[in-house]
């Protein structure tokens, strides 16, 4: 399956999640929802806080110019809002996954969407761990 795939039909294609995008861990985009328009920048600033979330804890995180709020974060996942929209970002070892959901969706749908699709990765060869209070 290709990039691309994995975007349109393991996320998007659920209907759980609005939009999405791939990245590998140098901010390349690998594959994204055409309407999904991630900087480069954003995407680095995303990647980094896997490390340290004191940036994004302070100021926000920023994707496609919307700043969204920290909600919870650890090494290998991301979560933030903006309003009733938010993302799900999850790191594998190559890559990090983004899902957007937006009003009307459920945020709990989108993050178990973009995890299990991480954990499917780390099948096929990407390690990652989600942690089990997260799928709760």
């Amino acid at each position: 399956m290709s990039w691309q795939s994995y975007v349109d039909t393991q996320l998007v294609g659920t209907g759980k999640v609005k939009k999405a995008a791939i990245f590998g861990h140098d901010g390349s985009l690998w594959a994204g929802s055409p309407d999904f328009k991630v900087g480069g920048a954003e995407a680095q600033k995303v990647i980094k806080a896997f490390n340290d979330t004191s940036e994004i804890a302070a100021n926000g995180m920023y994707l496609e110019g919307t700043k969204y709020v920290l909600l919870r974060a650890d090494d290998k996942t991301i979560y933030a809002r903006h309003g009733q929209n938010g993302v799900a970002c999850v790191k594998t070892n190559q890559t990090v996954l983004i899902g957007y959901y937006e009003e009307g969706m459920q945020a709990g749908d989108c993050n178990t969407v973009v995890e299990k699709l991480a954990e499917y990765l780390v099948g096929t060869g990407y390690p990652f761990h989600v942690h089990e209070e997260i799928l709760l």
